[in-house]
């Protein structure tokens, strides 16, 4: 069964990018960087959310993104469903930083407990087979808005949402045009799905 094995952002400044992602996040191998200049405007339709356990880890993780550069899209705030903030990297990527959690159990830490890419979809039903049909097994999905996809051995998990309502999420407006910015590992066969979204070997 394929999985998302690693996120690949395009980028146009490779150590610009890494030093960025070093102080804002602390991200490992679940992260790699290539350059490109490929012409991209608008939102890209895709976000990294990054889950935590509690609000301090949220409020942490947010300030030094703002402090190493990031542009800060939606402040940290309590929702109907946690506690989060949206904020866009440098290099152009949208990122949410949440928690399901409104309250502190613990002393603040910096742990990230998952990563998962969420994949703007105009029609999520017809990613959600097209997935399928490569072999990606479901393991949530709600109709035509959301749908979420094992992960077994790896730190990513991979979504799918639908494209205006990810862009309501993350702050912008839903236009975009030109390249994504980012390849998508996996050890299934190369493949694009419908939203132009590439998948390369992983290696």
């Amino acid at each position: 069964m394929p999985y998302l094995e690693f996120v690949t952002l395009e980028v146009p400044d490779p150590a610009d990018a890494e030093r960025f992602y070093a102080a804002a996040f602390g991200l490992d191998d679940r992260l790699r960087l290539q350059f490109s200049d490929a012409p991209t405007s608008g939102f890209r339709g895709f976000a990294m959310s990054l889950v935590v356990s509690q609000p301090s880890t949220v409020d942490s993780l947010y300030g030094t993104a703002v402090e190493a550069g990031a542009k800060p899209l939606k402040p940290v705030a309590k929702s109907l469903w946690g506690y989060g903030g949206v904020v866009q990297a440098p290099d152009g990527t949208i990122w949410t930083i949440a928690s399901s959690s409104k309250k502190d159990t613990g002393p603040a830490t910096r742990k990230i407990d998952q990563v998962v890419l969420q994949l703007g979809a105009q029609d999520v039903s017809a990613s959600k087979r097209f997935y399928v049909e490569h072999g990606f097994e479901v393991t949530k999905s709600y109709g035509s808005k959301y749908v979420e996809f094992s992960s077994p051995s790896s730190p990513l998990s991979l979504a799918l949402y639908k494209r205006k309502a990810l862009a309501k999420v993350a702050g912008v407006p839903p236009e975009g045009s030109g390249s994504h910015r980012v390849a998508l590992g996996s050890d299934a066969e190369p493949f694009t799905d419908p939203d132009g979204f590439v998948w390369v070997p992983s290696a």
